[in-house]
């Protein structure tokens, strides 16, 4: 699970969670119960949660897209953002950690607005666009295999409508995409993408240092 916003010290990444709205009890779960998954360093943080559901408001959302559920949280942080008839489209290839997520969907009452598809992320957003999803969906979340990001990225392009906004997780790397050292494919990805969606005419762009980095993209 995220340890808090990079940069922040202990007490002052405390203050900004205190400073947060108060977590659905439905998250707080789910976060408890990603302790004893494993692998909970995978999970955002709560206040990027928080941020998910603010952007998912501010663009109006009503059909949004997920590329990397993990155990659900922030699935159901946008989910709890949108209207009534709201759907998210979650892709993971785990079936394992998205049982968890089926579970607390369910408690939370959106599991039957969460169309879960379980296979390669890359293979899934092809299938969508021959199903004639581009320019349906008014949001999207990447947080998956780094490696695919730059195929996840403009698949999002594609798939989200022009006004929508995609947000990708962990842009800092924990800071190694400032290590001129750190040259492994996952932190060389990241930073490939940072560097194209930074001069990309195609979208208006912020890098928010929240959490681990999230590049937050409105396509034009």
């Amino acid at each position: 699970m995220s340890k808090g916003t990079i940069g922040l010290d202990g007490a002052l990444n405390d203050y900004l969670v205190r400073h947060q709205p108060p977590e659905h009890p439905v998250l707080r779960e789910i976060r408890e119960a990603t302790l004893k998954v494993g692998n909970a360093g995978l999970q955002i943080a709560p206040e990027q949660g928080h941020f998910l559901a603010f952007l998912a408001k501010l663009a109006g959302a009503r059909n949004a897209l997920e590329v990397g559920t993990f155990t659900g949280y922030s699935a159901l942080a946008v989910m709890l953002a949108m209207p009534p008839d709201g759907t998210l489209t979650a892709c993971d290839v785990s079936k394992e950690w998205t049982d968890v997520a089926r579970r607390f969907w369910a408690k939370a009452g959106v599991a039957d607005r969460i169309a879960l598809r379980l296979g390669h992320a890359a293979d899934t957003l092809a299938a969508l666009e021959k199903e004639g999803a581009p320019g349906r969906f008014d949001f999207a979340f990447i947080d998956a295999n780094k490696t695919g990001y730059d195929g996840y990225y403009e698949s999002a392009l594609r798939l989200v409508r022009p006004g929508g906004v995609i947000v990708v997780d962990n842009v800092l790397w924990g800071g190694a995409v400032a290590d001129a050292k750190a040259r492994d494919a996952d932190t060389s990805a990241v930073r490939a993408l940072n560097k194209k969606i930074a001069a990309d005419e195609r979208v208006d762009r912020v890098l928010v240092p929240v959490g681990d980095g999230m590049m937050v993209v409105r396509r034009r």
